[in-house]
This record gives C-alpha cells, structure tokens and sequence, in this order.
C-alpha cells in the first residue's frame, strides 16, 4: 500500500493527495470542490474536537448553535464583511422543486422565488450579532463568550482536500465584552489556546503574530494569527483570532446600559480553526511510508498483530497479551488486537504505517516461549525485542517520547528553513532555492505587499508577536522599518 505513494521529493502535492485517499481519511463527493470525511480522517477530527471543545470549556466558553441560512440583507449592514465575503457565497432563492410537466425530472418551481434571499454561512458574525441584539441590555449581560461547531460554506474555484474545500467543518467563537480592554485581552487568550493546541497535541511548531492590515479578516481591527511551517517549506494559516472592535455592534446596533446608566456599544471579538488543521497534521508529520501521527490525536495508538499458524497458537497469544491489553486500556490508551484471518501480517504492518498507528506490537509463537514482544516505532521505523514483563509501562512512556520526537523534527526542520534576509534579489534567490520563512524588514505600505506578492506568490504572514525592536531599511523600497516580519509562500 505503502509503495504506492508518490514521494514528496518526487511531487509533494501529489503526495499529500495520494496520502488523504490511500490512509481513508478522505475522498471527493459527487459535489464539486467538497469532500467527504472518511471514519479514520473523521476519528482524528473527533480527537482535536473533543480537546479543544475542552480547553474552550476550561477559558469559559460555552457552546451555541445558530442557522445555516442568513438573510442576504445582514451582509449589508458591514461594509468591509460584506466585500471580504461576497465572492465566496453559495445563494438559496428557491424554496421548492416539482416535476417538470415535460418530463424533464425535478426542476425549481418558479413561483416559490423568496422575497429575500438567503445566504449559506461563509462564517456567523452577522446572524450572531443581530442575535446578540436581543441577549445584551445591560452591563450585567456581558460577557457573552459563545463557541459554534459548525459547518461554513465558501465558493471555493480550486480545492484541495482538508486545506481548501467548499464546504469544511470548524468551529467559530463569538463574544462580547463591555469594554475595548477584555475584547483585546479575550482575542489575545484564543490566539495562545490555538497555539498551546498545535505545540502540545499535534506536535506542531507555530509563530504567533498579527496579520497585516490588507491581510486581517474582513470587518476586523486586528487579527492574530499561528503559523506553521510545513515540510515543503510552505506556511500553512492553523488558527486566526479577531478583535472586531464595535464594528459588528453598530452595525447591528448592539448597545448596553453601564453602571452609569449611560448608552454603549459593545466590543467583540471572534475565532477559529478548521478541518484545516487536518491538512497541517499531515504535512507536517508524515513521510514517504504514509501518515504520522502525533500519540495524543492517533485514533488508535498501538496495534498488536499476533503471528500464528494454528488457531491454538492464536488463542496462546489471546491470553498472553491480554493482561497488556486490560492495563493499556485502564490507562487510557487505545489498543487494537488485530487477529483478521483475511490479511497476512505483512500487510497490517503495511497498513498500520500508512495510517501512522505510533506503535505496534507483534507477537509471534517463539515470544510467546521467550516471554518477549516485539516493538515499532511508526515515528523513527524502528523496532526492538523487549521483554513482555511489564510492556505496558515502557509502551506508555514511549507514547510520551513519541509525542515529543515529533515536535522535535519538526521545530528542528522550521528551524532549518527560518533565513533573516535585508536584499531583496537575496529574498528572491533563496525563495527558489531554500524556501521557508524569512524574516524581512518591511516598509508598513499595502503597496509594497502587494508588489512583494505579485512579483513572488509570497504574503506577509504575519508580525511575529516576539519581534524585536530593531531599526532597519525595508528590503524593497528602502524606506525605515522598525521591526522584521514573517514571509512566506503557502498554502
């Protein structure tokens, strides 16, 4: 199964595309530019759901649901929303089909044209807001710090699977905040808990930063930002954190009484991540044998295939290796004995690495008389014979050591690819020829962005939040800059 991948030296995008389909995490649908999530892709979704559902939880965040349709007139009501969206949205005009009287099949009935068109949700700000109008009336309402797991719909020309879809699922955070300070502050902890995330469960290094002006999302004062590098040298966007200041509340006259007494609108904020995530997890990791997974997000973490040749000698491992099951399980790890009849073990291990199990476990008739086990390593394809006397402790350790061998390479191979750079023809080489992130000085002007990235396919990430001061000469036009910034080509 394996073999079949094309190498990422060879073509990485074709790489990642075998990778999705032959490891069953995803496959396209019979709906142009949308996909459909497979059980094994859908478990590892369920993994990062359920841990940041949790970490939202524990910043006191509750969860909401609102409509899928949204009034065509709520994207009026801001301006820059409105233009940062409207070229991505999928329209509802009818609300009625029939059968054609000329035997055409089902058709849309004319005659139920809506008085107002809906839009399907490209994101939730408008519908939110003009609901908040009626939740918020005194000071004494606020904060309101709301989390949707949803679906969102963006008319999308040129997918990919995970990284760029028409339809994707991710969740979206919506609060509101009586002053400018706790909306700040409330954007500022979101962009730390999406990081946290990437670091500690998915094994992923990421720079956090604020997007540049012509970068934010449309509406927003200010967007945060974590970006991760993947092993092409490409930056993938992991998670984005928006203060929106009172745009949304005037726009949809949001206001509350103070303390005072006196009339205020109210400050907000959003954020979110994606089934996005599911591609950095993917690029980041894996390699030419198939997926690699970070312990804490495997849907299964360790796989025992028993060798046998009779079914007494299958029965003998049952027993010997169930005890080993009990305690993993008791700990929290999920095991899968693996005893088909259908497919000889080669082909499991095969198939265990294409899946990026973390480790797997065989045992064959000759362990069973010595009392050893052997086992792999998905992350460093190793494998050893230990003894079968208390596995259970070094395999839970080895998870551990797992989890953090992966964050290793991957800050190790960031840390490969991170150039600072002051020539702009030396930017443009090492482009080509390295990739990667640079770290520039930049002269604060969209036009000199705009010409960076019409002349390069490279955009300013970001502005690394750790930064330093430091007086330089922008690379393109000369002119002061006071800090560098982060550059990359991405995805």
């Amino acid at each position: 199964m394996a073999k079949f991948l094309t190498s990422r030296e060879e073509n990485y995008s074709q790489w990642y595309n075998d990778l999705v389909v032959k490891a069953g995490l995803a496959e396209n649908s019979a709906v142009r530019g949308c996909m459909v999530i497979k059980p094994y892709g859908y478990a590892i979704w369920e993994k990062m759901q359920h841990q940041l559902d949790q970490m939202f939880k524990d910043t006191g965040h509750c969860n909401a649901y609102f409509p899928l349709l949204i009034p065509k007139s709520f994207f009026s009501k801001e301006a820059d929303h409105v233009e940062g969206f409207a070229k991505e949205c999928a329209v509802v005009t009818h609300y009625r089909l029939k059968n054609d009287p000329n035997g055409g099949g089902v058709v849309v009935d004319p005659a139920a044209k809506l008085e107002e068109e809906y839009i399907i949700r490209p994101t939730s700000e408008t519908i939110i807001w003009n609901t908040y109008k009626n939740w918020i009336q005194s000071y004494r309402d606020l904060p309101i710090l709301c989390n949707q797991w949803a679906n969102v719909m963006r008319w999308e020309m040129r997918t990919r699977m995970f990284l760029r879809t028409a339809e994707f699922l991710w969740q979206e955070g919506h609060t509101a905040h009586a002053t400018k300070e706790e909306a700040i502050e409330e954007a500022n902890k979101m962009i730390r808990v999406y990081a946290e995330f990437a670091e500690k469960w998915m094994a992923m290094p990421v720079i956090m930063g604020h997007k540049s002006e012509t970068e934010r999302f449309a509406g927003a004062l200010d967007t945060l930002t974590i970006e991760a590098m993947m092993q092409d040298g490409k930056a993938l966007q992991a998670g984005t954190s928006h203060f929106l200041g009172q745009n949304f509340a005037k726009a949809f006259d949001v206001q509350y009484t103070t303390k005072e007494g006196k009339q205020e609108y109210v400050w907000a904020t959003s954020w979110g991540v994606s089934t996005r995530l599911m591609g950095a997890l993917i690029m980041s990791h894996s390699d030419d044998n198939g997926l690699v997974l970070p312990p804490k997000l495997a849907p299964l973490q360790v796989a025992i295939v028993p060798i046998y040749k009779s079914m007494e000698g299958l029965e003998r491992i049952r027993q010997a290796i169930s005890g080993v099951i009990e305690k993993l399980r008791k700990a929290g790890i999920t095991v899968q004995f693996d005893d088909r009849d259908t497919q000889k073990p080669g082909w499991k291990f095969a198939d265990y690495e294409l899946k990026g199990v973390p480790v797997r476990l065989a045992m064959g008739e000759r362990d069973l008389e010595n009392g050893t086990i052997e086992v792999a390593r998905r992350d460093t394809l190793t494998k050893e014979t230990l003894p079968l006397e208390g596995i259970e402790l070094h395999i839970e350790q080895l998870l551990d050591e797992i989890q953090e061998n992966i964050y290793k390479l991957a800050l190790e191979r960031r840390s490969k690819r991170i150039t600072k750079v002051d020539s702009y023809e030396e930017f443009k080489t090492l482009l080509d020829t390295k990739g990667g992130f640079f770290l520039c000085h930049w002269d604060g002007t969209p036009e000199t962005e705009e010409l960076i990235k019409n002349e390069t396919k490279a955009t300013i990430r970001c502005i690394p939040f750790d930064a330093p001061e430091e007086e330089g000469k922008c690379m393109v036009t000369g002119k002061p800059s006071h800090r560098r910034v982060l550059i990359a080509r991405a995805y």
